[in-house]
């Protein structure tokens, strides 16, 4: 088991690196997500039931923004995965909206270490997980991107823990600094088909 989880993660942290290189767009979007579909389907390590697929919204380069990233913190987080301690909030532009959003910025002490950005908007337990979808989490290698203080922020590819699919994932859900107070209507939605 261990041998197989150490290769999804790095199947998974393969796909971010492609999408990384090849920059925005649908185009690369669709091969990271036919990539994280075959891997989901046919890894021994997948969530999902053999042969169940997931489900996306369609792509949407509005919801592709550059965040601010400014320092900040705040009491530390515990989860059954190790303590994050919050290390800033990334302000970013909503697509179609007036205004803003931003999101608590965490680092994981245990682990592997890393950056992590949960979050969770108004679809959050009718179109996708109630707990939430991850943003980022660099100890997977789930990222997309970053210079200086400005992070690249694709909901395209925001994705559901594993725990949305199977309750052997332990998984730490989006804590109240990261809920949105509008829809994100890109990336993994539910609907699970066979």
């Amino acid at each position: 088991m261990s041998l197989e989880l150490w290769e999804w993660r790095r199947r998974v942290a393969d796909l971010y690196a492609g999408a990384r290189a090849a920059g925005p767009g649908e185009a690369r979007w669709l091969a990271w997500r036919a990539g994280r579909e075959e891997l989901f389907a046919t890894h021994p390590q997948s969530p999902l039931a053999e042969g169940a697929s997931l489900a996306w919204f369609g792509y949407d380069p509005r919801w592709r923004v550059e965040g601010i990233v400014s320092p900040a913190s705040g009491p530390a987080w515990p989860t059954g995965e190790g303590v994050f301690q919050r290390i800033g909030t990334v302000s970013f532009p909503v697509p179609g909206g007036s205004g803003g959003g931003a999101l608590a910025v965490w680092w994981l002490d245990a682990y592997a270490g890393g950056v992590f950005v949960p979050f969770r908007d108004l679809t959050a337990g009718a179109t996708t997980y109630g707990g939430g979808r991850y943003l980022l989490d660099s100890a997977k290698g789930a990222d997309l991107g970053s210079a200086g203080d400005r992070v690249v922020l694709d909901f395209n590819y925001a994705y559901h823990p594993s725990c949305a699919y199977d309750p052997r994932w332990p998984c730490p859900l989006a804590p109240a600094e990261n809920r949105l107070d509008f829809a994100v209507v890109a990336g993994e939605r539910l609907s699970l088909s066979p």
